[in-house]
């Protein structure tokens, strides 16, 4: 089926088994960050799985492809690393979450993405499968013999489907996870409505991390998945569309128990890796998660990440396979390397100086 046969921004037709895999995919760049923060943190894990899944299906089911949800990862990792308190978390997706929401609203995003060039968008790209494989390395590290047997099994499973080959990882770093806990028990998700102090909202710590968070989301998270998007599935969404979608989900779910949220090319290119064509894969995301919430909280924070090292790694490759198909490979390269150094953000914003530099002296 060609990528362009929508109905109603629906495909005609999908491949089940494709569907689920690629949902596998976008589940890696998500799981061990929501994790860590589950265990350093006063973050609680059960309604963060079913706001996840309420917005897997919601952005599915709006843009009719598959398009990811994933933590703002800039705002996690100073939770995780103890400089965000919970409650400096909430803060900070709020007012990003409110930042974006008015970008996109106004369409500020859309006069941004005309003055980006196709080079840097590549390279926040390059820049975040360089993250994401670092991020696997670190993961497989910490158990190489559990990040073996995911490779172990990954490559057999992969002589007869890729695709299934993260799904087989996935149902083996389960069993792990079951041997280690036991049978979960049933849990019930509580939401109740827990806005940050004022002194939260506006402390230094807490806007700093806003701001470094809204410059990795404006390359990563808007223009560059909408490239990826429109490049993998003829997708219309606008860099202005998903900024927009961002700052909704985190205004509304924030305050009741969410982490702030954001899509990602990552979870997208994991998704495609995977076998993901539709927004179908969004759907059986979304109901994992919401499952994995009542049922096995238990067994999403004793799963071994480093088997889920291993699947993102692979991810990892795909979106930088896909990064390298630039104008400027010196541009692109560039940024990437950057972005790896020194953050996202900050590459995104020296990527947009440098490519206008260029075009100048060019011109």
């Amino acid at each position: 089926m060609a990528f362009s046969e929508h109905v109603h921004g629906w495909p005609t037709g999908f491949d089940v088994a494709g569907e689920v895999t690629g949902a596998v995919g976008d589940s890696v760049t998500a799981v061990p960050v929501v994790v860590a923060l589950a265990a350093l943190s006063d973050v609680a894990l059960a309604p963060v799985l079913v706001w996840f899944g309420v917005f897997q299906v919601a952005w599915g089911v709006r843009y009719g492809v598959p398009v990811s949800v994933e933590p703002m990862k800039a705002l996690a990792a100073l939770a995780i690393a103890g400089s965000l308190s919970a409650s400096g978390l909430a803060a900070a997706g709020l007012l990003a979450g409110g930042a974006l929401f008015l970008a996109g609203s106004f369409g500020v995003l859309g006069r941004v993405s005309d003055a980006v060039g196709q080079p840097v968008v590549r390279g926040v790209q390059l820049a975040v499968a360089l993250v994401l494989f670092e991020t696997a390395v670190g993961l497989g590290g910490a158990n190489p013999g559990l990040a073996a047997l995911a490779v172990a099994v990954g490559l057999a499973v992969a002589v007869v489907s890729v695709r299934a080959s993260a799904l087989a990882v996935v149902a083996v770093g389960a069993g792990v996870a079951l041997a280690d806990v036991g049978v979960p028990a049933v849990t019930v998700p509580t939401f109740a409505l827990a806005l940050p102090s004022v002194a939260d909202v506006t402390g230094a710590a807490t806007v700093q991390a806003a701001v470094g968070q809204l410059a990795m989301s404006v390359g990563n998270a808007a223009v560059a998945t909408a490239l990826l998007l429109e490049e993998y599935f003829d997708a219309d969404a606008t860099a202005d569309d998903l900024a927009a979608s961002m700052g909704a989900m985190n205004l509304l779910a924030v305050p009741l128990g969410a982490i702030p949220m954001c899509h990602g090319s990552g979870g997208v290119a994991g998704k495609y890796a995977f076998g993901a064509r539709t927004a179908a894969a969004n759907v059986v995301l979304g109901a994992g998660y919401v499952l994995a919430a009542v049922l096995a909280v238990g067994v999403v924070a004793a799963f071994p990440v480093a088997m889920l090292g291993v699947v993102l790694a692979a991810v990892a490759v795909q979106l930088g396979r896909t990064s390298l198909d630039t104008d400027r490979l010196a541009v692109t390269v560039g940024v990437g390397v950057a972005g790896l150094a020194v953050g996202v953000g900050v590459a995104f914003v020296g990527g947009l100086l440098a490519d206008w530099a260029w075009r100048r002296v060019a011109a």
